[in-house]
């Protein structure tokens, strides 16, 4: 049995103002019409898999879930309490696996590559199965384009089967040192993609990085359910050491094996990396969205709602959302990093959030917001029901644009349709629902001297949020 394990804990920063803290990358629709996450599962779709495991933070929990509903996939959602690498994270994953199956070979992905030729990525997928069925710990290498300097490097060693021994994990290189290795050859760029059997890996593990080991089978023993995820154990799995699958096992096993990959891969790593993989025009120019470009080339375009209009660029990009705008030479994109590093240091919203968020019952937009008002834009999806609660500085006011509202207001309640309104005054205990089988939109407009989203005291809650 082959087990997918999909890593879908990153933040992707320097995709930032369109991947944030609370929406990153790997729920973002870059290339296609599905999600970077959704698009790993799908490329798995020809070969036997078992149902896979994502491996999430609390805060993305319910994005997880409801990509997986779309997308039509039943998945083991394992929540990590808190970021420890991939070392730990694989181990989670190995235990669970072993508690379901009798010794699985896992595949590792990422929840944010892109693989353009899906076929290409399945055959070496196949090809390497008998390696790591016989206890190999595979690692698969990307066939270089470019002296890239942002990749780690595999050093193929002797040929074994149709893969090659491990000869070396190479750090990050400086430009000359790339060059290098691209013209002698025989190097590929680390992936993190892996499959070795589940056994082998926590066996790796004991030996190497015991700590880690004791940690995550402690803290996994001690798991619970709850909905659709497991919760791993806070208290102890925070004492785990932070460390990468690369530290912790592959740079100390004896039995890794590396399979080239040439299937059109991509980490999507910054906004050049989209650029490179994008269709361009006649100009060199990559657009997504509505763009009108005059006298300029070799850019990258992101309008996420509205029309943008260049003159004269040249190697920019320009990244439009409804609450931030990047404007960057693309030699420097990688630099945004650090334009997110102030935005976390300042307390900015646009750090952690989008102007629209996504909860498990649907989204909000916020339209407009003053000293002591707030207006938002609600969808409340079919059968789902905000938490019973109230505020302590806030009254609202909700106007149906479209579809049903079921609302609790005090010991009442009461059905709105279209044009209808309801008043929730502070402190008054209320609720919102969809009973029917359309979206509900409705307009809320906040007055109160304090609007934030903390001010909420939960009474029932279906999602099981505190």
């Amino acid at each position: 049995m082959l087990i997918p394990v999909i890593l879908a804990g990153g933040s992707g920063t320097r995709l930032w103002p369109l991947s944030r803290a609370h929406y990153p990358k790997q729920f973002l629709s870059l290339t296609e019409e599905k999600t970077m996450l959704q698009a790993t599962i799908a490329r798995l779709a020809d070969m036997d898999t078992g149902t896979p495991i994502i491996l999430c933070n609390e805060t993305n929990r319910f994005l997880v879930a409801e990509q997986l509903r779309e997308y039509g996939q039943l998945g083991q959602i394992i929540l990590e309490p808190v970021s420890r690498n991939t070392a730990p994270a694989i181990a989670l994953a190995a235990l669970a696996a072993q508690a379901e199956h009798s010794d699985p070979l896992l595949l590792v992905l990422a929840a944010d590559h892109v693989i353009q030729d899906p076929l290409a990525f399945q055959q070496v997928l196949t090809a390497a199965i008998p390696a790591a069925s016989s206890g190999k710990f595979v690692t698969f290498g990307i066939v270089p384009t470019c002296p890239h300097t942002g990749y780690g490097y595999i050093k193929q060693g002797k040929p074994l089967d149709d893969g090659y021994r491990v000869s070396q994990f190479v750090e990050k290189p400086d430009q000359a040192t790339a060059q290098d290795y691209l013209n002698t050859g025989g190097y590929l760029w680390n992936s993190g993609m892996f499959m070795f059997r589940a056994s082998r890996y926590l066996k790796e593990l004991a030996q190497h990085r015991p700590a880690i080991y004791e940690v995550c089978q402690a803290a996994f023993q001690n798991s619970r359910e709850d909905l659709d995820f497991i919760r791993i154990q806070n208290d102890i799995f925070s004492q785990c050491p932070d460390e990468s699958i690369d530290y912790a096992v592959m740079e100390h096993t004896t039995d890794s094996v590396v399979f080239p990959l040439d299937a059109g891969w991509s980490d999507i790593g910054s906004w050049s990396s989209l650029w490179d993989i994008h269709p361009k025009d006649e100009n060199g120019n990559a657009v997504i969205g509505d763009a009108l470009l005059h006298e300029s080339q070799n850019s990258l375009v992101y309008s996420e709602h509205r029309l943008i209009a260049t003159i004269g660029l040249d190697n920019m990009v320009v990244v439009d959302t409804k609450d931030a705008i990047l404007i960057a030479r693309k030699d420097k994109v990688q630099d945004v990093k650090t334009v997110v590093e102030q935005l976390k240091a300042h307390g900015r919203a646009e750090f952690e959030s989008h102007r629209e968020v996504y909860r498990p019952w649907g989204n909000y937009d916020s339209i407009d917001h003053g000293g002591r008002y707030q207006v938002k834009h609600i969808t409340v999806k079919p059968g789902a029901k905000l938490s019973l609660q109230m505020h302590h500085h806030r009254a609202e006011h909700w106007v149906v644009v479209s579809g049903t509202a079921k609302v609790t207001l005090g010991d009442q309640e009461i059905l709105l349709s279209e044009n209808q309104s309801s008043y929730i005054p502070l402190g008054v205990v209320h609720a919102l629902e969809n009973p029917g089988k359309i979206p509900l939109e409705l307009i809320e407009i906040q007055s109160g001297p304090y609007l934030g989203e903390d001010d909420i005291v939960r009474f029932e809650d279906r999602y099981g949020r505190s």
